[in-house]
């Protein structure tokens, strides 16, 4: 599987944010994105989300343009924003029937992303009351409604202590062991451990950049 990010260039008013994004990755490999506050990083998951909809360039995976295709772009591309997209009324279960089919829940509940994430544990619970990792990982589930081979997410481990890190990244390594690819925002040390390959944003280009482990040298770069 190659995605191959081309060109993007998205302005606000005055401001071009993005000025020429390319950048390509294969399946079974985590990317890192990073720069500074403001640099555009939330901006560019936004826009690869089908969110935000780019001035200009195109998102192709395996030759398809999914830009092109709002469809084609919802089963190929799973989203985990910075925040909660979840309907905090509902219980974990409610929610996931907004993606997932009875059948299709209880499978994934039984073997699948949602055992994996370990969802069964709070399913009744509504999303008031969870934890900062619980939200995460039912997200995440979500996200992962459709099997996507693209999975974005935008700081996925912020504020999250290191018991509840410690499960995302794992799932993480399972879900880029299976072939997916996975794009994410951190400024995190253990997420930037997780990943292959780190891009750095800077000045509306992007480039690639060799993380040595060190934050300190991560800072004075951005």
């Amino acid at each position: 599987m190659l995605l191959e990010i081309k060109n993007i260039k998205k302005t606000f008013g005055k401001e071009q944010v993005l000025k020429d994004i390319t950048f390509s990755a294969e399946g079974g490999t985590c990317v890192g994105i990073l720069g500074g506050n403001g640099c555009g990083k939330s901006t560019l998951l936004s826009i690869l989300a089908g969110v935000l909809k780019p001035d200009g360039g195109s998102m192709i995976l395996d030759g398809h343009d999914l830009f092109g295709t709002a469809e084609w772009h919802r089963h190929n591309v799973g989203y985990v924003p910075q925040g909660t997209p979840l309907l905090e009324e509902l219980s974990a279960k409610d929610n996931l029937r907004l993606w997932y089919s009875d059948r299709k829940m209880k499978e994934e509940l039984d073997g699948g992303v949602l055992a994996m994430l370990g969802i069964g544990e709070f399913l009744k619970v509504p999303v008031r009351r969870m934890s900062g990792g619980m939200k995460k990982r039912l997200s995440i589930g979500c996200a992962m409604s459709t099997l996507p081979p693209v999975l974005l997410m935008d700081e996925p481990c912020a504020a999250l202590d290191l018991g509840c890190k410690g499960n995302i990244l794992s799932y993480v390594e399972t879900y880029k062991k299976r072939g997916g690819l996975v794009i994410l925002t951190s400024h995190d040390e253990m997420e930037l451990s997780t990943c292959d390959r780190w891009l750095l944003i800077k000045d509306g280009f992007i480039s690639e950049y060799m993380y040595d482990g060190n934050i300190d040298n991560l800072v004075k770069s951005l």
